[in-house]
């Protein structure tokens, strides 16, 4: 599979179709609008330069990367060739259904469809299509560059030889695939959405602070970062919507989101993306800053 296209040039988006172009895989990125394409390539380039500051590759294959993309504005029959989409939309189930319906309708009976969502169910998806064995989940890690884990999910129906290929694409990529089955949140995030969650209510209810919880969990626990500036970093909206995937999925009330996490995100305190969340990031540094709400 040497010809890709990735939906979305959001913050998975751009990361996987970089990930592809480095590899040297023709990748076609869409988005809705050119504005968005623009930011989603520019942060490419960005992240490319990075890698050449710290000698992971060369200038010439930072050029070759770049090379490989190309960003359009709609689902058309510009996709009719292509081996391979991976869906980076929006993590709302209508909006990855219509992606689908439309990609099911342009691409050739042999191409692949995946989705990188983190928690939506693959047979649900795979539904809306009349290719239920060859749609499967594809879920990278962010930042996708760097993280070598690709969670693999089967639908009900997907077909042996549509995972074989996608765990060897993802090795052909230099990442470490791992193969789960279609249950609400998967692996990862049936795991990890309750401890940010459990973090979030200790928060709540008084136990201790941000810093003093993140702490604990770093050091106590030997986790890179605690579980609160881990949910800024991953989006306290996104945190709340896989949370309801896995309430409803499960129909157990463990999952049930903090009453502090429903309140954040109404307020619009989504963490980095907002600049404010249990952090506060609206000074640009790399330092670490309490939000004022937090502060005692």
């Amino acid at each position: 599979m040497k010809n890709i296209a990735v939906i979305g040039s959001g913050t998975m988006g751009n990361g996987i179709a970089h990930t592809f172009a480095q590899f040297g895989n023709k990748v076609i990125l869409v988005d809705i609008s050119q504005e968005a394409l623009d930011r989603g390539i520019a942060t490419i380039s960005k992240n490319l330069d990075r890698q050449v500051a710290k000698g992971i590759i060369s200038e010439e294959e930072k050029v070759s990367t770049l090379a490989n993309i190309m960003g359009i504005t709609a689902i058309d029959s510009r996709l009719a060739d292509i081996d391979l989409v991976v869906e980076a939309a929006s993590e709302n189930f209508e909006i990855k259904k219509s992606v689908f319906q439309q990609l099911d309708t342009v691409c050739k009976p042999s191409c692949i469809l995946a989705s990188n969502t983190s928690s939506i169910s693959i047979t649900k998806i795979a539904a809306a299509t009349k290719r239920p064995s060859k749609v499967i989940g594809m879920h990278f890690m962010n930042p996708v560059p760097l993280m070598k884990l690709v969670e693999i999910i089967n639908g009900y129906s997907t077909s042996k030889d549509v995972t074989d290929a996608i765990v060897a694409a993802t090795t052909q990529l230099n990442k470490i695939p791992v193969v789960a089955n279609d249950y609400p949140g998967f692996v990862a995030n049936k795991i990890l959405m309750p401890m940010i969650n459990e973090a979030i209510i200790t928060l709540h209810e008084g136990v201790a602070g941000v810093a003093e919880i993140d702490t604990i969990m770093k050091l106590g626990m030997a986790h890179p970062m605690g579980p609160l500036q881990l949910a800024d970093f991953i989006g306290l909206d996104v945190c709340l919507s896989i949370l309801k995937v896995l309430q409803d999925g499960f129909g157990n009330p463990k999952y049930a989101p903090s009453p502090l996490l429903v309140n954040m995100v109404t307020a619009g305190h989504l963490g980095i993306k907002s600049k404010i969340g249990f952090y506060d990031y609206s000074a640009g540094t790399k330092e670490l800053v309490v939000a004022p709400l937090f502060k005692g």
